[in-house]
Order: structure tokens, then C-alpha cells, then sequence
């Protein structure tokens, strides 16, 4: 009997395809890179200065949220684009309400930034 190795290497495959999508997002989308930037600041930030691990968690969820939904974002406008290439009010529509959800994560990331850090910058 043959046995059937489908679920590690569909994991395996699953992986590879994931991370080639988070190297097509972070080399080609202008937003990503922003985004993947300020992720490279913040935590070197951390590091400088020396935050707890409470903060550090609050730090990783808020930058992976941000890039999670920075990707979802660019994959709501790419199908958005290729359904519909021309200028259409509906597809503008569903392309704001995408490009609003990275700005609720943005606020928040930003919020969790400076409950972080503007204790840290007033004991400077």
C-alpha cells in the first residue's frame, strides 16, 4: 500500500505559495512597503528601547494586522481591477471600504504605537 503523503506536502506547497505572495507584496505594492517599513522602524524602536514583552506582543499583533489587512487590501483591488478595469462606481465603492478597514488598522496600530512609546520618548 502506497502511502499518502498529500497533507504534508500540501502544507508544504501552502507555505511556499505564502510566502512567494508576502515577497510579491512587500517587492511590488507601494502601500506594503510603507507599511513593511514602519513595521522595520517599530521594531528596532523596540529594541532601542528595550520594551517589555507585554508591549512587544501588543507591537507584533498590531503590525502583522496592519499588513495582514495592507494584503488583503491590494488583493481586493487587483480583483476589483481585473472584474472591472474601468473606472466603476460599485467597484469604487468596494475599493474604498477595503482601503477604510487598513485605515481602522492603521488608527490602531498608531494607537498601540503611542500608548507604547510616548512614555518612553518623555523619559528621554
Amino acid at each position: 500500500m502506497k502511502t499518502d503523503n498529500s497533507f504534508v506536502t500540501g502544507r508544504l506547497k501552502s507555505f511556499k505559495f505564502a510566502f512567494a505572495g508576502a515577497y510579491k507584496l512587500v517587492s511590488t505594492e507601494h502601500s506594503i512597503m510603507v507599511q513593511f517599513s514602519m513595521g522595520i522602524i517599530m521594531t528596532a524602536l523596540g529594541f532601542y528601547f528595550g520594551i517589555t514583552k507585554t508591549e512587544w506582543l501588543f507591537q507584533v499583533f498590531a503590525i502583522g494586522l496592519v499588513l495582514s489587512i495592507e494584503g488583503l487590501n491590494t488583493a481586493v483591488e487587483k480583483i476589483a481591477d481585473f472584474i472591472h478595469p474601468d473606472f466603476h462606481a460599485k467597484i469604487g465603492f468596494i475599493k474604498d471600504i477595503a482601503a477604510g478597514a487598513v485605515f481602522f488598522a492603521a488608527l490602531s496600530a498608531l494607537t498601540i504605537a503611542g500608548i507604547i512609546y510616548v512614555p518612553y520618548f518623555m523619559a528621554l
